[in-house]
């Protein structure tokens, strides 16, 4: 296992990106796979970055692992609890003008991964995510 800590700030989302780009290019993983990792991986982190933390500063951590092809990301902040999967997906069959605003991003989290899901333990929020490579 691998293990980025850094600021929850979105300033810090390229360093998030290469750590992830370079673990999964030394696996040969896919060009599309790898965009659709790192879609999620900006959204997750992103949502952290904007939202955990509202009144203070904190980190975020991103563990990466890979067994069989089997990637698995977990992204792991002390902010406030909050499990982003029981938020209804929206209807995407409305047009723009219909929608509500948000919960698109989690909606694509969910399509392009193969699994997610969320755990609060030790007073942290934990969102794993896996991709077959």
């Amino acid at each position: 296992m691998q293990s980025l800590t850094v600021a929850a700030a979105v300033d810090n989302l390229d360093r998030v990106n290469a750590f992830v780009d370079a673990f999964l290019e030394e696996r040969d993983c896919p060009m599309k796979t790898q965009m659709q990792i790192d879609l999620c991986v900006e959204e997750i982190f992103v949502n952290i970055a904007h939202y955990a933390y509202p009144d203070k500063d904190g980190e975020a951590e991103i563990r990466l692992s890979e067994t069989d092809g089997i990637v698995e990301l977990t992204f792991i902040d002390s902010g406030i609890p909050y499990d982003p999967l029981k938020k209804e997906d929206p209807d995407i069959t409305l047009s723009s003008q219909e929608r509500q605003i948000g919960g698109l991003g989690i909606y694509l989290v969910k399509k392009n991964m193969d699994t997610v899901a969320y755990r609060y333990e030790d007073n942290r929020n934990m969102l794993t995510m896996t991709k077959a490579i």
